[in-house]
C-alpha cells in the first residue's frame, strides 16, 4: 500500500513513517515541492507520488497563532484540504483527512458524536471545519477521522512540554477545568492504516466513508495528565513536581478552548473495528520512551 501523507514533520507523519508495516510506502509529501501555502502544488505533487491512498495531516496547528494569522489557517486548513481531496479523486484514490474535537464548542456534558452539531469557538477550529466541508464537497471517498489532545515522543505537545518545564520547576500549573481524551500519535498512525485498509479493500462501501471520532479510551483533565507524567517521571528517579490545578480563566490563552474535548468512538469500532488503547498505558509507554532517550 502506497501512502501519501502530507507534511514532513508533524507527529502523525513521523508516526506513520515509525509504525508502517512492510509493504506499506508512506511518501511524506513537503516543502520545498509541497506547499498548502501554494495550492497550485498540490495535485502534481500527490499524483507525482502515484498513491493507493492519501492522509492530509498536514495542518496550520498553532491554535493560539491562528486566532492573529485567521487567513492563513484558512488557507493551510480549509482550502488546502480541499485541494488535497480533489487532487486524490482526480487519480481515483480515497482520501483521509485527519480533524479535531475543536470543531465543536465544548458545551456539551458528554462525549461528542459524529452527528453532533458542530460549532467552533476558535479560528483554527473554523478553519479545520472548513477543511471538513472541503473534503466532503469534492469527494465521496474520503474518510474524516476527529482526534483530539495528540501528543507522541515527536515535535512539540503537551507531554514534551512538561518534561521540560519539570526540569526547572518543582511546581506546575495545569489547567483542570477542559476535560478530553489524550491520544498518542503512535496509536492514531495504527488507526490510519487499518482505515487506510478498509477504505481499499471495500470502495463501494458507503459505511466506511463518512466522519468518524478517534481517540483514546478514558478521559482526563489536563492536570490528570501533568499528574501522570510527573508520577511517572518520579519513578525513574527524578525530582518530585507538585501540579497545582487551575481554573481556564487563570491561565489565559488568545484562542478559546472547548471545556470538552471528549469524543465517543463507537462509530469508529463498530464499522473500522478500530478502538485506540487506553490513554494512560500509551502516556506511560511514551514517557518511559522519552526518559529513556533523555538518559541514555
Amino acid at each position: 500500500m502506497r501512502i501519501a501523507v502530507t507534511g514532513q514533520a508533524g507527529q502523525v507523519v513521523l508516526a506513520m513513517l515509525e509504525r508502517a508495516s512492510a509493504g506499506d510506502v508512506v511518501i511524506p509529501l513537503g516543502r520545498p515541492g509541497f506547499d498548502l501555502e501554494r495550492l497550485e502544488t498540490i495535485a502534481p505533487t500527490i499524483a507525482a507520488s502515484h498513491p493507493d491512498i492519501v492522509v492530509n495531516a498536514a495542518a496550520f496547528t498553532a491554535v493560539d497563532v491562528a486566532e492573529s494569522e485567521a487567513e492563513t489557517a484558512m488557507l493551510i486548513n480549509g482550502q488546502a484540504a480541499g485541494e488535497v481531496a480533489r487532487a486524490s479523486a482526480a487519480l481515483g484514490v480515497p482520501v483521509i483527512q485527519i480533524s479535531t474535537d475543536y470543531v465543536f464548542n465544548g458545551a456539551l456534558d458528554r462525549p461528542y458524536r459524529e452527528d453532533d452539531t458542530v460549532g467552533p469557538i476558535s479560528a483554527y477550529g473554523r478553519s479545520k471545519l472548513a477543511g471538513e466541508v472541503a473534503v466532503v464537497a469534492a469527494t465521496p471517498d474520503h474518510a474524516i477521522l476527529r482526534t483530539a489532545w495528540v501528543y507522541s515522543p515527536f515535535g512539540k505537545n503537551f507531554v514534551r512540554t512538561m518534561l521540560r518545564l519539570a526540569e526547572t520547576r518543582n511546581e506546575i500549573g495545569v489547567v483542570a477545568d477542559q476535560r478530553g481524551c489524550p491520544t498518542n500519535a503512535l496509536d492514531i498512525a495504527d488507526a490510519v492504516f487499518t482505515v487506510a485498509r478498509n477504505l481499499l479493500a471495500r470502495p463501494q462501501d458507503g459505511r466506511l466513508r463518512g466522519v468518524f471520532h478517534m481517540s483514546a479510551q478514558g478521559e482526563a483533565v489536563w492536570a490528570d495528565v501533568a499528574e501522570a507524567i510527573f508520577a511517572q517521571r518520579a519513578a525513574m528517579g527524578a525530582a518530585p513536581v507538585v501540579v497545582k490545578r487551575i481554573a481556564t480563566r487563570d491561565y489565559p490563552t488568545p484562542a478559546t478552548r472547548p471545556a470538552n474535548s471528549r469524543l465517543d468512538c463507537t462509530k469508529l469500532a463498530t464499522i473500522h473495528g478500530v478502538t485506540l488503547p487506553e490513554w494512560r498505558g500509551s502516556l506511560s509507554s511514551c514517557l518511559t520512551r522519552l526518559m529513556t532517550e533523555q538518559t541514555g
